[in-house]
């Protein structure tokens, strides 16, 4: 199901664009999050569901959602997103992108 992608709020947004001119290393990571956006704006439901038991209350308390979706980015990067609906389209909006060792940190793992 197609979806449009936005960011969480707009400093996680300027994150983003700083990664495309930084090091190599953020341009990579920069390139990984663009072929996400892409993928989300294709099928919102690419990623895995996380079960809401599971989901961090930061994420509750800061963005007031209900759902939370885990995409997978290369390296052990993660990009968290959850699905919004609204009237006319499906919306996925962006809230965080992280190591695979602060995701197990936030997660508890």
């Amino acid at each position: 199901m197609k979806s449009v992608v936005y960011f969480g709020d707009m400093k996680l947004k300027a994150s983003y664009e700083q990664l495309k001119d930084s090091r190599v290393e953020d341009n990579i990571l920069y390139k990984w999050i663009s072929r996400a956006i892409i993928d989300l704006e294709e099928n919102a439901f690419c990623g895995v569901q996380i079960p809401k038991k599971l989901m961090p209350k930061i994420y509750i308390d800061k963005y007031n959602i209900d759902n939370l979706w885990k995409y997978d980015l290369p390296r052990g990067w993660r990009l968290l997103y959850s699905i919004a609906n609204s009237e006319v389209r499906i919306i996925s909006i962006i809230l965080e992108w992280m190591d695979h060792k602060d995701y197990e940190r936030r997660f508890n793992y």
